[in-house]
């Protein structure tokens, strides 16, 4: 049988700019592909659980605790917690060019096809501009209760959030 083509609905990019550090200090932190629970606002757990670090092939397990409302007519509003689960695969990694992609494989999400690419990048928009910035281009089937643009503004806050904290652990570093 004939593998099927895929023909995801959903393409998006996002990126956000870390004025103080440049693409060489930044892209070791990207690079480190199972340390997302570091810089990824809300991640509990990013561990390896197979293949080689570093090289395409590798799975990383991530989780999130979320919080997750009460049913209308529930009677008892304490919060309730759900944790999110995916595996995903490093697809690709270049140091050269500062880019890596990955798929999610298995997921608790309600994500059906979803691969990713990150790409760190040397901001030279001016007279001694500096920084670099991160771009986060993703394909993906639609998702249940989602749009594409509230999808893409998801992504943009945690990207937002990522940078934040790499950009305070680097200045840190610098002390």
């Amino acid at each position: 049988m004939a593998e099927e083509k895929r023909h995801p609905e959903w393409e998006g990019k996002v990126s956000a700019d870390i004025k103080s550090a440049t693409a060489k200090q930044v892209w070791p932190l990207v690079e480190d592909f199972c340390s997302l629970d570091k810089w990824y606002p809300g991640v509990d757990t990013c561990r390896q659980v197979e293949g080689v670090y570093g090289e395409p092939g590798l799975v990383r397990y991530v989780t999130a605790t979320i919080a997750s409302p009460p049913p209308p007519n529930d009677a008892d509003q304490k919060p309730k917690t759900v944790v999110k689960w995916c595996y995903e695969t490093l697809r690709s990694i270049d140091p050269v060019q500062r880019r890596l992609s990955y798929q999610i494989t298995e997921n608790n999400l309600g994500v059906r096809f979803y691969v990713a690419e990150w790409e760190v990048i040397e901001n030279k928009d001016g007279d001694d501009a500096g920084g670099c910035r991160i771009e986060w281009r993703f394909t993906a089937d639609p998702m249940e209760g989602q749009t594409l643009e509230g999808f893409c503004g998801y992504i943009q806050s945690s990207l937002n959030g990522i940078t934040e904290k790499m950009e305070k652990a680097l200045q840190a570093d610098d002390k």
